[in-house]
């Protein structure tokens, strides 16, 4: 039974619950929206490769088809992030759930490839948009000493994505579904994880810290946190928590605040150049090294690579990261997975091998896990003031998603004329500049919320003007 705690003020009350049922709720309702974005991003990959057999399209439309929802998330994340710190963490809550079942539907039903580009666009301006409310809500419902591994067990159902698509996908083309219909399916059945989640989320209550320090709204605040947790957690001083009001323009204008978007924002940008870009095309790697094998085989070489090494790497991530440190482990993996990545494009031969390149590109795909792709999530859900968190937020993921978007465009085109030793050289590339950028973050480890994202800068007493107030 979790123990009842009773605190001074909201902020303290959720700095200090102990780990408990209400937390798990929080992580599952955010995080099923990542497993969903996860299958959206990754099925595509498949889906192409029976596209290309059916229609023979250009290179470009190929490509197109398979970034699209990539740019479009860039623009989902800096819309939704923005609102979300206007209006409400919870006024677009549940809203770009919606936008990815329709999405994933419309491309099911695509009458053709340009449709498809068209509704793969619309369902990624929502997987763009569940980056930062999700993160955020979460980073802002957790205690000071487990917020890496609750925010980082909302990203790691990714890994349920990622292993649930190849499986789906090996699924239907065992069962000799006709070329078609089958790519359809895989896409179309995006919907049902989207459909799932919008009830739960409609349903889960804003953010206490936003209520309380950006609304003033600190009654409504208590009463969110005791229902939510049922009342393990008590709040039993109204009034005692300081407004945190920021305009964009401070923020933006605010050194301090500038080099935390240029590292968040930056490292992410650069980590999933590489990351999107190798994942996508998968099986045109797999395909390259191996070039008797059939998409079936390529699609189960993906799953195992998915199942055995990215899956114990995000679990080793979120539950070590509180104690090894949210940048420390960022750093670890960055310069691990380069490493994977560059003995790849250098070691003569490697490439043609099957065995030994699958081992490093296993290990690649633990270290990211176990590194910046949960790492870079984490960071900038909590580096940020509570103003300005999902502005923030949707700023780096916005970012990362461009990253995303000339790495899933990009790599088939090298792949297709310098090869694949030239893909790893460019991600071991991409992974030392994210380890540079990461020295510029502070560590938040074990701080509040509050104390991580520097919020006393722009306190001031509950009832007087907000330091830059507006939007």
């Amino acid at each position: 039974m979790s123990q009842r705690v009773i605190s001074r003020g909201v902020v303290e009350a959720l700095n200090e619950a102990p780990l408990s049922g209400f937390h798990f709720r929080a992580m599952l309702t955010s995080g099923m929206g990542f497993f969903t974005d996860s299958y959206d991003l990754f099925i595509i990959g498949t889906a192409v490769a029976l596209i290309k057999v059916e229609y023979n399209p250009s290179a470009l439309i190929l490509g197109l088809i398979s970034s699209t929802s990539l740019i479009s998330a860039f623009v989902g994340a800096f819309i939704f992030g923005r609102v979300a710190d206007i209006f409400g963490r919870k006024s677009v809550y549940g809203l770009e759930a919606g936008i990815m079942a329709i999405g994933a539907v419309l491309s099911a039903l695509s009458p053709s490839l340009i449709w498809l580009i068209a509704f793969r666009f619309l369902l990624g301006v929502g997987i763009g948009g569940d980056y930062p409310v999700s993160a955020v809500l979460m980073s802002e419902y957790s205690n000071r000493q487990n917020r890496g591994r609750l925010v980082g067990m909302v990203f790691s159902m990714q890994a349920a994505g990622l292993i649930v698509g190849p499986l789906v996908a090996l699924v239907i083309l065992a069962l000799g579904v006709p070329t078609d219909l089958a790519w359809r399916l895989m896409l179309g059945l995006g919907a049902i994880p989207a459909l799932g989640v919008i009830y739960l989320r409609r349903t889960m209550p804003e953010s206490p810290r936003y209520l309380a320090r950006v609304r003033g709204k600190e009654e409504e605040a208590r009463r969110a946190v005791e229902s939510y947790s049922h009342s393990t957690v008590t709040v039993d001083d109204h009034g005692s928590d300081a407004r945190a009001k920021l305009s964009l323009g401070a923020f933006l204008s605010n050194p301090r605040f500038l080099l935390t978007l240029l590292g968040t924002a930056g490292c992410w940008f650069f980590f999933d150049y590489a990351y999107y870009g190798n994942t996508i095309s998968t099986p045109l790697i797999i395909k390259s090294v191996a070039p008797g094998a059939s998409l079936i085989h390529t699609t189960a070489l993906s799953f195992v690579i998915f199942a055995l090494a990215a899956a114990p790497g995000y679990v080793m991530a979120f539950m070590t990261m509180d104690r090894i440190g949210h940048k420390r482990v960022q750093i670890i993996g960055f310069i691990t997975m380069g490493a994977m990545f560059l003995l790849i494009g250098i070691i003569p031969g490697i490439t043609k091998e099957i065995a030994p390149f699958l081992v490093l590109y296993g290990l690649s795909y633990f270290f990211t896990e176990f590194g910046p792709n949960t790492t870079t999530f984490v960071l900038a859900s909590e580096l940020f003031p509570v103003s300005m968190r999902t502005t923030g937020m949707g700023i780096s993921a916005g970012m990362a998603k461009m990253g995303a978007f000339i790495g899933a465009l990009t790599v088939p085109l090298v792949l297709a004329g310098p090869g694949l030793p030239a893909v790893m050289v460019l991600a071991f590339a991409s992974a030392v500049v994210g380890t540079l950028l990461t020295f510029v973050l502070t560590e938040p480890a074990g701080k509040s919320i509050e104390d991580a994202s520097h919020e006393d800068q722009v306190l001031v007493p509950s009832g007087a003007a907000a330091v830059g107030a507006g939007v």
